[in-house]
């Protein structure tokens, strides 16, 4: 799925300045992790809610830049409504994506605004740090 620098800055922003899932719920029925950089000034919290091994929700919020937002924002949207299982595989996808590794670029959708992420690694982490806790959480869900 080719992307022009323009719509992929245009995704960005726009889920930079409008992210979806953005804000915490307080229900029990969620688990929460908290993680934050050491180098930069991304520090989120992001809260799930799995049940019957679907991801029915996904919450964030704090402080995180462009890149930070937005990779959580399309990410969340994206595992939202799906099972355990398919939820892994897009995280996983993304993962390859940033790494620069073969991964499915029709199934990662908007998030294929990253593809050249891997030219940033000092931006690699902002562009994975939410969906590390993503991907925490439904570890400790299988667990």
């Amino acid at each position: 799925m080719f992307m022009d620098e323009d719509l992929k800055r245009s995704i960005l922003l726009d889920h930079y300045q409008n992210p979806r899932n953005k804000g915490l719920i307080d229900d029990d029925r969620y688990q929460m992790i908290h993680n934050a950089s050491e180098s930069c000034i991304d520090d989120i919290k992001v809260q799930m809610l799995i049940e019957d091994n679907t991801v029915k929700d996904v919450r964030f919020d704090g402080v995180g830049c462009t890149i930070c937002f937005a990779s959580t924002s399309i990410i969340s949207e994206m595992i939202i409504g799906k099972s355990v299982e398919e939820a892994k595989h897009i995280i996983d996808q993304y993962y390859n994506m940033v790494g620069e590794k073969e991964y499915d670029a029709e199934l990662l959708e908007e998030a294929n605004a990253f593809d050249t992420l891997y030219k940033q690694a000092n931006r690699i982490k902002c562009g994975t740090i939410g969906i590390h806790a993503m991907e925490d959480l439904i570890n400790a869900y299988e667990q």
